[in-house]
């Protein structure tokens, strides 16, 4: 059986996430920085697909995401396994799930961890263009385009393209281009904005 390479899954936890939260719609990055200024929180459903010249179809995973402003976060992979990365308070945990149950990953590296804060805590308002690991550019259409600028980076993935909805403070779809052969669809369904969550969601496993 061929070996699968995949994109280290904080990392993709990390991009969910950072999706989410710049939930502006805009023509400008100053545009796009105050619709993101203006979500308190947002809960959605996303469909990963996992697409590879050597696989006759792509590997689906779905999941759920919370976000309530300004820092409390729920990423959680609910099929085929579940996993969950929660930010709250300050604190940051993983867990997945390992003969049915759900245990904490104590594997997950604190450069990692600090890596998933960044990223969330730059791309939550909007600050795309700020971001120093990444070369980004607005483009037509309602798309930010983001080419890693480090070139160990860049073997992990080549960019990543973000499509803006077009109903304002939704996000459409992000492609994230690994290699010529191999990419990762998500697709977001279901986002409801600003609407109330409760401090369990993003301290419960």
């Amino acid at each position: 059986m061929k070996h699968v390479p995949k994109v280290h899954p904080v990392l993709c936890v990390a991009l969910l996430m950072a999706a989410f939260m710049c939930l502006g719609w805009a023509d400008s990055w100053q545009g796009l920085k105050a619709g993101a200024g203006r979500v308190t929180s947002v809960k959605g459903e996303f469909v990963q697909e996992k697409h590879m010249k050597i696989l006759s179809r792509p590997l689906v995973s779905t999941g759920v995401l919370y976000f309530r402003a300004p820092d409390s976060l729920r990423g959680e992979y609910r099929q085929p396994v579940r996993s969950i990365l929660l930010l709250h308070d300050g604190k940051t945990r993983r867990y997945v799930e390992k003969d049915g149950k759900l245990v904490e990953d104590a594997t997950a590296s604190l450069q990692s961890m600090q890596m998933v804060v960044q990223e969330i805590t730059a791309w939550m308002s909007g600050r795309f263009d700020e971001n120093p690991a990444f070369i980004t550019t607005l483009a037509a259409g309602r798309r930010i385009i983001l080419v890693p600028r480090d070139k160990s980076f860049a073997k992990l993935i080549q960019r990543i393209e973000i499509s803006l909805s077009d109903r304002p403070g939704v996000i459409k779809s992000v492609m994230i281009y690994e290699s010529q052969d191999s990419f990762t669809r998500l697709r977001f369904l279901n986002v409801v904005l600003n609407q109330p969550l409760d401090d369990a969601v993003f301290r419960k496993k």
